[in-house]
């Protein structure tokens, strides 16, 4: 194929060890190896994009580097006979915007075993508003379904509301038919989660109070953290019996601090969820889900999109705790 230039957002080390972002020229053949190139249109901002966009080597281990975990595009492409030239797909996860060049490019080249086929009923723009964070949070609601966490189980309490996690999730209960408690600790943001189906709001320090004690009261049905540390502590305390507590991030803290007492007192379950090397046969799963009974109808509710020359301060946003909804990136819109 003919060796076609694209624009990038690349993170650069500079000579003081501090890193920059721009926008750069590449080229089809600069792509690492794989079986299929696809021409991105959209792709999306999330968490682990904004640590290796800020140089963050746990997650990204060589600069320079594009990030993206997200990418929604056209293959134009493949020697992979799964997947034909103008097939319309998703890659999201895997090795993609970590150490793989990422969606932020117009271009991307990845193995054939982590392409999707884009399901009917969503469109390319629609898979990356709901992207990582969205298949994130309907693997939760997976967990809830498989183990019986139905809606008159109690309230289900959402930490990190405002984040893309968070607001899918709370979106996808209320379709669901739950009651839904956000946690957020931005006041300015009550309205907002109510909008989305939050039936009540607690700030983070209610949802701390008796931090320190082996078991707290039972308030939940179930929880969805996306935050770690003391507020999934609470969360696990508070949950009832064969509660379901599904962990996924870790933007408050990576570590956890509590007693075998839930577990051998309530029965509550915590489950990690995680995404990037998702099986194939569970990841087909949720994205069907997602297309058709979990479909979302009004995804711009909880989404903007931008350029990838605009990306600069949804970065800094998100890295600083004041990113909200989720933020798709137009990878085409730039010249």
């Amino acid at each position: 194929m003919q060796d076609l230039s694209f624009a990038a957002l690349v993170t650069v080390e500079n000579g003081t060890g501090e890193f920059q972002r721009r926008i750069e020229r590449k080229f089809i053949s600069e792509l690492p190896g794989g079986d299929v190139v696809i021409r991105v249109k959209y792709s999306s901002l999330n968490y682990k994009d904004a640590l290796s966009a800020s140089g963050n080597r746990g997650v990204t281990k060589k600069y320079p580097h594009t990030p993206g975990v997200d990418a929604a595009g056209i293959v134009i492409e493949s020697s992979d006979s799964r997947w034909e030239s103008g097939d319309e797909v998703i890659c999201t996860g895997y090795d993609l915007g970590m150490n793989t060049a990422g969606g932020y490019g117009q271009y991307i080249r990845v193995p054939g075993d982590w392409v999707v086929r884009k399901p009917q009923g969503l469109s390319l723009l629609e898979s990356m508003q709901l992207g990582t964070a969205g298949f994130t949070a309907a693997q939760c609601l997976l967990h809830f379904e498989q183990n019986a966490i139905v809606p008159s189980k109690g309230p289900i309490l959402v930490t990190g509301a405002t984040g893309g996690v968070g607001t899918l999730a709370i979106l996808l209960l209320h379709k669901l038919g739950y009651e839904i408690v956000a946690v957020t600790g931005k006041s300015s943001e009550h309205a907002y989660l109510s909008s989305l189906g939050a039936t009540r709001i607690l700030d983070r320090q209610e949802l701390l109070v008796g931090r320190d004690k082996q078991l707290l009261p039972v308030r939940w049905g179930g929880a969805i953290d996306t935050v770690g540390g003391d507020m999934l502590a609470a969360a696990i305390k508070s949950t009832g019996f064969d509660g379901v507590v599904t962990c996924c991030g870790n933007a408050a803290s990576g570590d956890l601090s509590v007693s075998v007492y839930p577990f051998i007192l309530r029965g509550v379950h915590l489950i990690g969820v995680y995404s990037a090397h998702c099986p194939m046969e569970k990841r087909l799963l949720v994205w069907e889900k997602l297309a058709r009974e979990w479909r979302l109808q009004d995804l711009s509710s909880i989404s903007r999109t931008v350029q990838l020359d605009q990306l600069e301060d949804e970065i800094l946003a998100m890295l600083a705790g004041q990113s909200k909804g989720r933020c798709v990136v137009d990878v085409e819109g730039i010249a």
